[in-house]
């Protein structure tokens, strides 16, 4: 009896380790999520959630370790070329919520699920304010009451992108 907890059993966790890809991982999956703005889905009203910033969020809000915050630039690079968005918004805005993040972590003992839904609900909505006050410098009749739609789905949708960045780590984590 003793010599069997001695002997490793089949699929021990102790052996095994990260995916070798694992630290790609993360940055392969907020790009993929970023490649689905491209998918030919008309839409008569734009209500859409922005993937990429949501899988960010998740994998940021679920890993501080994940990547360091300058990461989100190219990452925002790519964001802002492949959504057809002025050049340096994502660049801009989301190594800053990163640095945000950061600042928030260091500053609270603890979160639970339900601060890191806040957390990411305001994000979400500064990012999309902020892409609405661009299109409006840009010149475009735009009204405060056609995004704030996709604000809220973007808020409702943050759950389903954690879930899956929550699956993605463990698979990437070997568990």
């Amino acid at each position: 009896m003793g010599r069997s907890a001695l002997t490793p059993s089949r699929g021990a966790s102790l052996t095994r380790g990260p995916r070798p890809a694992a630290l790609a991982i993360p940055a392969i999956s907020v790009l993929a999520a970023t490649l689905l703005s491209v998918l030919p889905v008309i839409s008569k009203h734009g209500w859409w959630p922005d993937a990429g910033l949501l899988m960010l969020l998740g994998w940021r809000l679920l890993r501080a370790d994940a990547w360091p915050a300058w990461v989100a630039a190219p990452l925002g690079l790519f964001h802002d070329v492949m959504t057809a968005a002025p050049i340096g918004l994502s660049v801009a805005l989301w190594p800053a919520f990163m640095l945000a993040l950061d600042v928030i972590d260091r500053r609270t003992m603890w979160r639970d699920y339900w601060v890191e839904w806040m957390l990411a609900a305001v994000f979400i909505g500064l990012f999309v304010v902020a892409q609405w006050q661009v299109a409006a410098w840009d010149g475009a009749a735009v009204r405060f009451a056609s995004v704030a739609p996709s604000i809220l789905v973007g808020i409702v949708c943050f759950p389903i992108a954690a879930f899956v960045v929550a699956r993605l780590d463990r698979w990437r984590m070997g568990r």
